[in-house]
């Protein structure tokens, strides 16, 4: 079976995700284990070792992982009166060769950055759309896209009962490490402005964006989307995980890996870094219990916002409103303070509510049989 076209609620978000940016075309367009400050320094990148790396997966932090780079080589570029794309391959694993586009706004020698990760099981193709470009570089910022491990052009060589979730561990642990190695590869580049990076995340790409920020000082800004977490209660009730394997990812051993995983511990050493977290009341993946708390970890100088329906989302976001609160976070000068209490709500002080004017107005997929897991695609 490959799990990774059971999408159901998790893939209707991300469809919506990737048609509110794509439509919107006027604008153009997923425990304590120390952080580690001293982040790798790129003086080794030219220095290919291919076989034998060591990495520890239950820990963000690349402190006791031992990853060295290849050259990257650079396989295509696109010049776009707007932007410069780059596509380029970056491996610092036997076996796991990772495509990474570089967007670069024209007219701006050292644009500041912000990295998407899009949740499993999103493929690349977004980020090869011009509309896109435009908008994530709009206002002269550069855009860093790359998929998570066992995603999309990353789920190769792997028997079909591997997947995503059924190697949560490594999945999350070496996405974590991805980020840094990533940082490390555009610090070399010169052409960025490495005091200036944001990272956006969406669901299983949230919660790895949680996790580099809590190892990488590097990353300023976060935005997150529903992310994953929380994980005896998000096995448990998430409708992305099949009922015939529920019972595997809910024994002791396997909750044991992806303890130090989890976001909800993670989320509370945010303190130093600019953190919007916000949730979809209906998304099935991220069930409610989850999101409350997530929500509640969330530190204090968080922005939090929840939106009741998936569609309530789309309105409040079209366009490049999503982005805009990344991208001034991360300009210089945003100083970090409390979030504002919303005396209209009765929760933690920042939470933000988006009214319920669209309460039943679901768009047609939200019926999609949650089962669905497309098994012809691949018996």
């Amino acid at each position: 079976m490959r799990h990774g076209c059971n999408r159901s609620r998790h893939g209707e978000f991300l469809a919506v995700l990737c048609f509110l940016w794509l439509v919107n075309s006027s604008v153009g367009w997923t425990q304590q284990v120390e952080p580690n400050p001293a982040a790798p320094k790129p003086s080794g990148m030219l220095k290919a070792r291919p076989v034998g790396n060591l990495e520890n997966w239950s820990s963000p932090s690349l402190a006791n992982s031992e990853l060295v780079p290849e050259p990257p080589l650079l396989a295509e570029t696109d010049d776009n009166p707007q932007f410069t794309r780059e596509l380029l391959q970056v491996k610092w694993r036997q076996g796991d060769p990772i495509d990474l586009y570089v967007i670069r706004p024209k007219g701006v020698a050292k644009p500041p950055a912000v990295l998407y990760l899009y949740s499993y099981p999103s493929e690349a193709d977004v980020f090869r759309s011009d509309a896109y470009c435009v908008n994530v570089t709009k206002n002269g910022f550069a855009a860093v896209g790359f998929v998570s491990a066992l995603t999309g052009h990353r789920y190769t060589n792997r028997p079909m009962k591997q997947w995503f979730v059924s190697e949560l561990q490594e999945a999350l642990g070496s996405s974590a490490h991805d980020v840094q190695m990533i940082l490390n590869y555009l610090a070399t580049r010169d052409d960025l402005d490495m005091s200036r990076i944001g990272m956006f995340g969406v669901g299983s790409g949230g919660t790895i964006t949680i996790l580099a920020a809590a190892a990488d000082p590097r990353i300023k800004t976060i935005d997150v989307i529903d992310p994953w977490g929380d994980w005896p209660d998000w096995i448990a009730k998430s409708s992305l995980i099949p009922e015939v394997e529920r019972a595997n990812y809910l024994k002791p051993d396997f909750l044991k890996k992806v303890a130090p995983l989890d976001p909800v511990a993670w989320l509370p050493q945010l303190t130093s870094q600019h953190v919007r977290l916000q949730q979809v009341l209906d998304d099935s993946v991220t069930p409610k219990v989850v999101q409350q708390r997530i929500k509640a970890a969330a530190p204090r100088t968080a922005q939090r916002v929840s939106f009741h329906t998936t569609r309530q989302f789309t309105d409040a976001e079209s366009g490049d409103r999503l982005l805009r609160w990344l991208k001034d976070q991360v300009q210089p000068g945003s100083p970090l303070q409390p979030a504002a209490h919303n005396p209209q709500n009765s929760g933690v002080g920042g939470e933000v509510t988006q009214s319920d004017r669209i309460d039943s107005d679901h768009i047609s997929s939200n019926h999609i049989d949650s089962n669905h897991d497309e098994k012809s695609d691949n018996d």
